[in-house]
């Protein structure tokens, strides 16, 4: 009786421990090349990058900040960096919160990429508090684009 009821036990754990065991939920599909799904599951960023992290908290200028960031990215700078615009409270994947020192509702981070590394970066802060005239926003984050990556 005794043996009876260890095999049980353990054929129950066995079926425990399967049921924890994680799925595959991947996007590989057959046709692509083992190269080819880890450059797109990973992408390897050969531009620079221009992140415009905002957060939960109540920001009345961060919306019309982030549309005049997006209009001068896409008017000057659409072909030379990349732009992320990223709510980094939901940000589960990583870590951007102690990785640039975030805690304003709206900041831009400049970071400099040089054959797929990276050489440091720079905030830009209170860009919510500026949007009262487009022009000096536009001059004012044009100056910090170009001053940091050098054009």
């Amino acid at each position: 009786m005794y043996k009876f009821f260890i095999a049980i036990l353990l054929i129950c754990q066995a079926m425990v421990v399967n049921a924890q065991l994680p799925q595959y939920e991947g996007g590989y599909n057959e046709n692509q090349t083992l190269q080819e799904y880890f450059e797109a599951a990973y992408p390897h960023y050969d531009k620079s990058i221009i992140y415009v992290f905002y957060n939960n908290n109540y920001c009345y200028g961060c919306p019309q900040a982030i549309a005049m960031l997006e209009d001068l990215y896409n008017r000057k700078y659409a072909d030379k960096y990349n732009l992320f615009v990223i709510n980094y409270q939901n940000d589960q994947e990583y870590n951007f919160i102690s990785t640039y020192k975030l805690s304003q509702p709206l900041e831009v981070v400049l970071v400099r990429i040089q054959d797929g590394a990276t050489f440091g970066y720079e905030k830009i802060e209170n860009l919510q508090n500026q949007i009262s005239d487009k022009i000096s926003f536009d001059d004012y984050i044009e100056y910090r684009i170009n001053s940091f990556f050098g054009n």
